[in-house]
């Protein structure tokens, strides 16, 4: 007798995503689902402070969601915070695999089924796909990414940032989501290198435009990885800096000089100042 799948809750946070949520959803409910995967999927939108159509929008797709099988349902709060948002989905999803995914990202077909394969094992374990950058509108922007897709932490491990999951076993290593900067780090750390899975499958992910937005993204980035590491030592095992050294700078440096320069220049603006850094900005 085939055992039955693993119940996949997918919780997507949302604020003033309007513009992202439609094709966000879309490309989930377009996922493939290889031997039976994703039969018992659900949705579960975060609409969070909005002030625009996120609500209304995520709901349009309620039919298309029942029409495989799938629960897609929509909470709507009051209250801001995307930390905040992943508790309230929590509290509503069905006990199984979790999948914590960004209303910015766009999975491809496979992605789904892959993360549900790669986590259907009884040890803790965390997975994630292949960040693909979307194409950008600035330059600046387009040539930065270049040369930070090359960075040790984008080839050497599985970031997971966008979308990542846990099965029920890793899920269990933590108890509600803290009020903190980087709920991916948080959550990523609670996992030694050895059981995070990174599967083929690939997703989209938008970069921010323009210098300036890029500065105050990677200095709040930076100030999250330091958060987690001062509040929560006992994950300090299991963090990398994944810093690229002195020759593999030189050999990117060789193959992407104008890559290497931008990413330098944004590296000297972040450490040289480190305000403001709860200000989210949203840059897209």
């Amino acid at each position: 007798m085939t055992a039955a799948p693993t119940p996949l809750s997918v919780i997507l946070p949302a604020n003033d995503e309007g513009a992202y949520i439609g094709p966000c959803l879309d490309a989930l409910l377009a996922s493939r689902d290889a031997g039976g995967a994703l039969a018992a999927c659900e949705v579960i939108v975060v609409a969070n402070a909005c002030r625009d159509d996120t609500a209304q929008i995520a709901r349009a797709r309620v039919p298309a969601a029942a029409a495989r099988g799938w629960r897609l349902h929509v909470i709507e709060t009051d209250q801001p915070g995307k930390l905040n948002a992943l508790n309230l989905g929590e509290a509503s999803a069905q006990p199984g695999t979790r999948v914590y995914l960004d209303a910015d990202v766009t999975v491809s077909p496979p992605l789904l089924a892959e993360l549900a394969r790669a986590l259907a094992v009884p040890q803790p374990a965390w997975a994630s796909g292949r960040p693909v950058i979307a194409p950008a509108r600035s330059p600046l922007t387009r040539t930065y990414a270049r040369a930070w897709m090359r960075l040790p932490f984008m080839t050497d491990g599985v970031p997971g940032f966008g979308i990542f999951a846990v099965n029920a076993a890793g899920r269990a290593r933590w108890g509600a989501f803290p009020d903190i900067i980087s709920d991916d780090t948080f959550v990523r750390l609670h996992f030694a290198p050895d059981e995070r899975i990174g599967v083929a499958a690939s997703y989209e992910w938008p970069m921010v435009e323009g210098l300036r937005r890029l500065v105050r993204v990677r200095r709040r980035q930076d100030a999250g990885v330091r958060e987690v590491l001062e509040r929560f030592p006992e994950l300090r095992a299991n963090h990398r800096a994944h810093r690229p050294g002195a020759g593999r700078l030189a050999a990117m440096a060789l193959r992407d000089p104008a890559g290497v320069g931008v990413y330098a220049l944004v590296s000297l603006l972040v450490r040289s100042t480190r305000t403001g850094v709860r200000d989210w900005p949203r840059g897209r």
